[in-house]
């Protein structure tokens, strides 16, 4: 039997990113799972359709949400990227990041 989830490869880096916004794209694939190629197109994509930033900090990148977009669902309710991560975060506060900085989410 074929092993399957609720989320999304990309909704998985999303909520990895908002978690852990230095990561590498080697940190990000083994969290999720997939391959560092795999986990560097989905970057690339959450950056073109803008639900993460760039900021590049020194050789590192540094990856910040917007938490106020809304998912891509064609569902009739409007779900934000911050309140999916307050779910999946259990009511944490998408907005206060990991490393102890306020931001946008990504922070955390």
């Amino acid at each position: 039997m074929a092993l399957w989830g609720f989320l999304t490869n990309h909704g998985l880096v999303l909520t990895y990113l908002g978690r852990y916004p230095d990561s590498t794209g080697l940190e990000i694939a083994k969290a999720v799972g997939i391959t560092e190629r795999a986990a560097r197109k989905i970057v690339a994509d959450l950056l073109a359709d803008a639900y993460i930033e760039l900021e590049k900090v020194g050789r590192r990148n540094r990856y910040r949400l917007d938490t106020a977009l809304p998912l891509r669902h064609p569902g009739k309710r409007t779900v934000t990227v911050g309140e999916l991560l307050g779910l999946l975060w259990h009511g944490e506060d998408p907005t206060d990041s990991a490393d102890g900085t306020d931001g946008e989410a990504a922070s955390p």
